[in-house]
């Protein structure tokens, strides 16, 4: 009797197994190329943490072509201070899992010098590999208009 219910589930089981496989790619295929703005304004390093994971799956998700897609973080909220040279030993891990993944140019980082300059920091503050853009409002506006990437707020998500 074991055998006959095994053989009667697993036909539907396989099917099941194929339409969630397919729907995937499908869904990756629709969504490709991407080219997203995220509007970072968090708190903790866990919840900057989160916004690096959830960059990195949306590039893992679209292909991650550098050519074709682009993701950028546009810093400017308690976050930035995560990213300075003098608290590096604290934010090491952080730091270089965002290196990590500005490595491959789909996704790129960049800081606000105006939110730099209101907590008393400057460029040269920040590690290299981060862009410094004169105002964060403006930069998510002219990737907008300019370089049509949609914009994506992340401000404290849950994981």
């Amino acid at each position: 009797m074991t055998t006959s219910i095994r053989n009667h589930f697993a036909g539907p089981l396989m099917l099941a197994l194929i339409c969630i496989c397919h729907s995937g790619m499908a869904l990756s295929d629709d969504i490709l190329p991407l080219r997203v703005v995220y509007d970072v304004a968090v708190d903790t390093p866990e919840a900057m943490d989160n916004v690096l994971a959830r960059a990195s799956h949306l590039s893992n998700m679209t292909g991650a072509d550098p050519l074709e897609g682009s993701i950028v973080l546009v810093l400017h909220g308690s976050e930035v201070a995560f990213f300075t040279k003098d608290e590096y030993a604290t934010y090491k891990q952080l730091v270089e899992r965002a290196r990590s993944l500005s490595v491959g140019g789909i996704i790129k980082i960049r800081i606000s010098e105006l939110a730099l300059k209101v907590r008393g920091m400057s460029s040269n503050d920040i590690h290299d590999f981060i862009k410094i853009v004169p105002f964060g409002d403006a930069e998510i506006a002219r990737l907008q208009i300019k370089e049509s990437h949609a914009y994506l707020q992340a401000h404290n998500l849950a994981p």
